[in-house]
């Protein structure tokens, strides 16, 4: 083991600690600017290492995500007039520049191109945490769990002391917050739940992967560590508050169980399907439900009563500039333009409440086929990872259940758009990306240590 392979931990520690707010508005720049800074010379390094043969899934991701950088900077490419004019959603701007007598500019897709390049560089993060994975092989598994685990744990510290100090205690981190509730590290309580759902199925493969030939002594001080470390997780989701941390909680510690229960062998195809219905159940429950409260979405509360009239109201102003997207960064200048006016207030909306409808309403078509490209290579590999492989592969399992939970939550809420759970996301699919050791390369050593280990007589 050496210095390279703390340089993705390490980055995802920071970008947990310091890359909670979702809008520069809620006073987190400072330390996203700092974690993008950090990020390009990891990505510079990837992009000049040559990391030899990759497996065919790990080349896909990486297609992937060249993908949705080419995506982004198509919108910022100028057009001509005669061919802006053309798209959808353009009427009030072309309308503009006749009223004040202006000749009609070139002008790019993105209807905010200012806010589609910051669109992309708050994505740097995430891109150097999946290419350090991929490509540099920056990382060990058991250290990026056990970084997971002992940030959580402080994040749910932290939500304690806010929660004692009230709406005005000083614990909270960002000007913009849900005051009164237990956030963390966060800006949103929402965002603070998937953190706790994705720390429970890595504390689970930690307890999976252990050594076998490990005594009974040093397995059992394993087994009450991590399960403590459990109980202060679950401990968070309770004074969490959060609807989605509770009804998404049920189906991760299903499939934790599952991933204890079956650690030697292939999971039953019946099994996964379960928890599956579970989680649809569970999305299908929380989108149904009020949006959760706090000053960071009063106004919203105020304007828009549920997630179904946030939801609706984007998804119509999808259709108003489908096919080509609004661009990214432009959500919520383009959703008051599409408010019920008699409905609204001075606070304003800072998301949709569902990643899946902003990025339709953002992107259009590209975005979409880009998304549904992404969910087919996630459902391919977890079958394989689950039911397919017969050496089961403790981590990417984990991988799998944290980022099904990150997407379930994408359905109701805006996880991804905060640099912390979008490097979480990308290091689960970087990790499930990987091809998994043999049975025979792992035996007689620990399942989390990734690498070859040379033996000298």
């Amino acid at each position: 083991m050496t210095a390279r392979h703390f340089i993705v931990p390490a980055l995802l520690v920071l970008c947990l600690l310091l890359g909670g707010a979702s809008i520069p508005a809620e006073g987190g720049y400072r330390g996203n600017l700092a974690l993008q800074l950090l990020s390009i010379p990891v990505i510079a390094w990837a992009l000049v290492r040559d990391p030899g043969n990759q497996p065919v899934p790990a080349r896909t991701l990486l297609l992937l995500a060249i993908a949705l950088v080419l995506v982004i900077l198509l919108q910022l490419v100028p057009l001509p007039p005669s061919l802006w004019t053309m798209l959808p959603g353009r009427e009030r701007v072309a309308e503009g520049f006749t009223m004040i007598g202006q000749e009609l500019p070139w002008l790019p897709l993105s209807l905010n191109p200012e806010g589609t390049v910051a669109g992309l560089l708050w994505l740097l993060p995430a891109f150097a945490a999946l290419f350090g994975i991929v490509r540099l092989g920056a990382y060990r598994t058991s250290i990026l769990a056990w970084s997971l685990i002992a940030v959580t744990i402080a994040s749910v510290m932290l939500a304690a002391l806010q929660l004692t100090g009230g709406a005005g205690s000083p614990f909270y981190l960002y000007q913009e917050t849900n005051f009164g509730m237990g956030v963390g590290f966060f800006a949103n309580s929402n965002h603070q739940a998937t953190l706790l759902l994705c720390a429970l199925p890595f504390a689970a493969a930690l307890y999976a992967g252990r050594r076998r030939s490990g005594s009974v002594k040093g397995t059992s001080g394993l087994a009450v560590m991590l399960g403590g470390a459990a109980l202060v997780i679950l401990v968070g989701l309770a004074i969490n508050g959060s609807l989605a941390g509770a009804g998404l909680g049920i189906a991760v510690l299903a499939a934790s169980a599952l991933l204890l229960r079956f650690r030697k062998r292939r999971v039953p195809a019946w099994a996964p399907l379960a928890v599956i219905l579970g989680l649809a159940a569970c999305v299908s429950f929380i989108f149904l439900g009020p949006t959760s409260g706090g000053a960071l979405m009063k106004g919203a509360s105020e304007s828009t009563s549920s997630r179904q009239e946030m939801v609706g109201t984007t998804l119509s102003a999808a259709s108003d500039y489908f096919p080509a997207g609004s661009g990214v960064g432009t959500f919520a200048s383009v959703y008051r333009l599409s408010e019920d006016p008699a409905a609204t207030t001075t606070q304003w909306v800072n998301h949709a409440h569902s990643d899946i409808a902003e990025i339709a309403l953002e992107t259009g078509i590209p975005g979409i086929l880009l998304l549904l490209a992404l969910l087919w290579w996630w459902g391919r590999r977890a079958y394989a990872i689950w039911i397919r492989d017969e050496q089961p592969d403790h981590f990417a399992r984990a991988a799998v259940i944290a980022s099904a939970a990150i997407i379930a939550h994408s359905f109701v809420d805006y996880p991804l758009r905060t640099a912390a759970i979008s490097t979480l996301f990308a290091v689960c699919l970087a990790l499930m990306a990987q091809p998994r050791p043999s049975a025979k390369a792992r035996s007689g050593r620990d399942a989390g240590d990734d690498g070859p280990r040379h033996l000298s007589a």
